[in-house]
Formats: structure tokens, sequence, C-alpha cells
């Protein structure tokens, strides 16, 4: 995938596994919101920051690690909802790592309130951040955290270079739950 040829910098949205029968997969968990409602909401409000967004969904975990590095020297940032790949997938633990993009982790449920095995997500140590369990404005939020994070500073007219160190770098993000006391990991 090329990246359009416009000045506004690029967001790629990654989805993974499933996420292409949201509306229908499960709505007491995911919700009734289509993936097609997410990205076209995505990349109205993408253009509404000054940012061009690209979304890509696949079932397949090599798939996504190749977006991922074909990022690399083209995105300012990436998203991703990795789904079941969150809990199982060093590769695109690793793709993420390599590519060294300001990246943040989304899912649509809270998962500290679901199965134990997926309390623990592989890619929280190399994003930036983690937001789980707002549904699919925790898709917007993230765009809005990278626009904010990559905007140029207005006292030397570039990104600040604290918005674009290493995630290795950083403290732990906190996961963004709608459950009062949950936890953050």
């Amino acid at each position: 995938m090329r990246a359009e040829r416009t000045s506004l910098p690029l967001v790629v949205v990654l989805h993974g596994p499933n996420l292409n029968l949201l509306g229908s997969r499960e709505p007491d968990i995911y919700g009734h919101t289509t993936l097609q409602e997410i990205d076209d909401g995505l990349q109205t409000r993408g253009r509404e920051l000054g940012l061009l967004v690209q979304t890509f969904q696949s079932n397949q975990e090599g798939a996504l690690i190749d977006r991922v590095q074909q990022a690399r020297g083209q995105a300012r940032g990436l998203i991703i909802n990795a789904g079941g790949l969150t809990h199982t997938s060093v590769s695109l633990r690793d793709a993420i790592a390599a590519v060294a993009l300001p990246t943040v982790e989304v899912h649509l449920s809270n998962l500290a309130a679901r199965e134990e095995f997926r309390h623990r997500s592989l890619l929280a140590p190399v994003c930036l951040g983690q937001i789980a369990g707002l549904g699919p404005v925790g898709y917007r939020l993230a765009l809005e955290a990278l626009a904010h994070l990559l905007a140029p500073s207005p006292m030397r007219g570039a990104a600040p270079s604290h918005d674009v160190e290493s995630p290795r770098t950083r403290p732990p993000a906190a996961v963004a739950s709608p459950k009062k006391g949950a936890s953050t990991r």
C-alpha cells in the first residue's frame, strides 16, 4: 500500500483477525458498529486533525507484520487492534518495536474484565499507550492522541523530541477503562 501524495502526516490503522466481522460478531461484547463505520469515522476525523488515515484489516498475522513494516518511512504513527494476536504474537510485537513508530494499541472491550488469557498484551510494552473498553470511541481517542503527539511544537516548529522517543523508554501507560478501579495492565 502506498501513501497518497499529500503533505498530511500519515497514520496507519491496523485491524487484526475477526475484526472484519464487527457489527455482527458477539455484539454484546463488541457492539453493533461495523469496521467500515469505524474506518470511515477515522478518515473523517483524521482530515479534521490534519492527518491522512489509511486503514488495513487482515486475518493473517504475516499480512499485519508486512503492513507494519511498510509503514516504516511512510507513516508518522500507528494505531493497532491486533485482536487475539495481542496475546500471542511475538512477531507482531517485534515488528512494532523494529519500525519504532509511535503506536497506540486499541481494544473495543475491556481486556481486564474478560478471560484471564486476555489480560496480558504482548504489544503493550512497545506501544505508547493502550485504550481498552471504550468501544469504537477508543479508536478516535487514539487518533486524537497521535495528532497531539505528532503536532509541531510551537516553540521549535518541529515535533518535540519527547514525543517521538522510543516506546521502550517511556513509562507504561494506563489503560482507559469504563470500569472504576479496573486494573491498568
